[in-house]
Formats: C-alpha cells, sequence, structure tokens
C-alpha cells in the first residue's frame, strides 16, 4: 500500500503491529500543521484498540496457536456444536460464502477441518474499521498484509484518494498497479491472494492448480474483496467471471505465464 493522493504525497503518520502472521498497520494524515503530541497519543491510542481486536480473533480462530478453538476443533478435542457463538457466526458467513462462490470459498481444508483463515483477516479489518468510526476518527488507511480499508482522505478536509499499491508477484520490489480507494467515491478496500508471498496455501478447484499467480479485487466492503479474490485464486475464470458479474467489483488477476487479465476500473 503506498498512501498518496492525486494531489501528490501528503503528510502522513503510521503504527504498525505485528497479528495473523503478517504487518498490520494505522496511517492517518498529520495535516498542514506541526503534529501534536495529542495527535501522536490518538493514533497511539486507535492502534491499540486495533491491535488487540486483532489478537483476540487470532486467538480463536489460529490454526498456528495450540490453545484456539481452531486448533481444539482440528484435534477433535471440541465439535463445531459445542464451538462459542463467534465462531459458530463466523463458519457460518464462510458457509454461505461457499453456496454464492459454488464452491470456489471453503470454510474447511481437503481433510473437512474448518479453516476459517480465508474469512477471518478480512472479518479483522472490518470490525478494527467500525472501531476507528466509533473512536470519531474519519481518515485513516488500515492495512493487514497488503488487505486494506480506508476511510476519508490522506489529506484532512479534502476529497483526494488513498492509492493502494499492488506488488508485482514476479518482482516483489515493484508495483505492477495502483487503485484509488475512499475520498468519498468508489471502493474502500482492496484485498490480494494468491501464492507469491506466503506460498500455496488455497484450496484450488479441480486440478489443484491455479491458473493465477495472484488476484487483487477492490470493493466497497473489505470481506467482499478478501473473500473473492480467494474465490477466484482457487475457482480461475469461470470464478473470475461470476465475481465480476454478481459483484460491484473491479478486479485485476496475474496469470502464471505473467499474463494480466483486467476489468475497466484497473485498465482506467
Amino acid at each position: 500500500m503506498q498512501p498518496t493522493s492525486e494531489l501528490g504525497r501528503p503528510e502522513l503518520k503510521a503504527q504498525t503491529f505485528h497479528s495473523m502472521g503478517t504487518v498490520v498497520s494505522l496511517t492517518v494524515p498529520a495535516g498542514t500543521e506541526h503534529w501534536t503530541a495529542a495527535a501522536a497519543a490518538s493514533l497511539a491510542a486507535a492502534t491499540d484498540v486495533v491491535e488487540q481486536l486483532f489478537l483476540e480473533l487470532d486467538a480463536r480462530f489460529s490454526l498456528y496457536r495450540h490453545g484456539s478453538e481452531a486448533s481444539r476443533l482440528a484435534r477433535g478435542e471440541l465439535s463445531l456444536r459445542e464451538a462459542s457463538q463467534d465462531f459458530r457466526d463466523r463458519y457460518a458467513e464462510a458457509a454461505e460464502w461457499r453456496l454464492l462462490t459454488e464452491g470456489a470459498f471453503t470454510p474447511e481444508r481437503p481433510d473437512g477441518v474448518p479453516d476459517l483463515s480465508g474469512l477471518v483477516k478480512g472479518f479483522a479489518i472490518k470490525e478494527a474499521g467500525a472501531a476507528l468510526q466509533s473512536l470519531g476518527l474519519d481518515d485513516w488507511c488500515l492495512n493487514a498484509g497488503g488487505d486494506v480499508l480506508v476511510a476519508g482522505s490522506p489529506i484532512m478536509g479534502s476529497r483526494a484518494r488513498w492509492q493502494a499499491g499492488i506488488v508485482d508477484p514476479q518482482h516483489r520490489k515493484t508495483l505492477i498497479a495502483a487503485y484509488p480507494l475512499g475520498g468519498g467515491t468508489g471502493a474502500r478496500a482492496l484485498a490480494t491472494s494468491g501464492s507469491a508471498e506466503r506460498g500455496d496455501h488455497i484450496w484450488t478447484s479441480n486440478t489443484g492448480i491455479s491458473e493465477f499467480l495472484q488476484v487483487s479485487v477492490a470493493a466497497a466492503d473489505v470481506v467482499t474483496a478478501d473473500v473473492l479474490a480467494t474465490a477466484i485464486v482457487a475457482g480461475g475464470v469461470p470464478m473470475l467471471n461470476r465475481a465480476t458479474s454478481g459483484w460491484d467489483v473491479e478486479v485485476l488477476a496475474i496469470r502464471n505465464d505473467g499474463g494480466i487479465l483486467a476489468t475497466a476500473g484497473f485498465r482506467g
């Protein structure tokens, strides 16, 4: 994510933390005046709220934490019926996405173990965004491992838009595209999925080999963007066509041979 605007690079301040196996950052505009101690304290307090939310969700849903509900379910120590209401709610949401994507997105691993990792990070970002709004923050960018949700503008009092940079999956130090978010119009969220950064971690349809190295989806809702990016990687071109016809989204898909499929929003 490159936090810039059409008016140039604004003055920004950010704080970061690690959660869910990635780096999470909260960025806010610093304004044209001197960055005050009160403004710095406000950013630190908001970041603490976001971090606590991420940590609580990770503690419940991570399959890499021995004591989490997800791990207990995987070991057979807990049934889905015995799981917490929060876990069952997220499982039900993921199961609904399985129906909507005709199986391209799934809440289980091939061995039948519930795995909600394709949903939980997007849900965490969405809940964190709601928390930031409740704190009275109007302008911010929340970035969790390249999945981005924004509000307002990088320049306070303007309609300038945040610019989400998409990394080239074959050249990780290079940006392959940018997409404008926020500014009062258009999409507020962008999510990217694929094997370039975390290796093969998505269960694919049919052959088990995805047609796409990386897929980015821009949408109004971060969960929609996150789920559909994962579903397109798993379901290939048929799921790409289903997503672009069934949802108000823009998609940039990088084929394994380097070819690019892009909707009008990204071509522009």
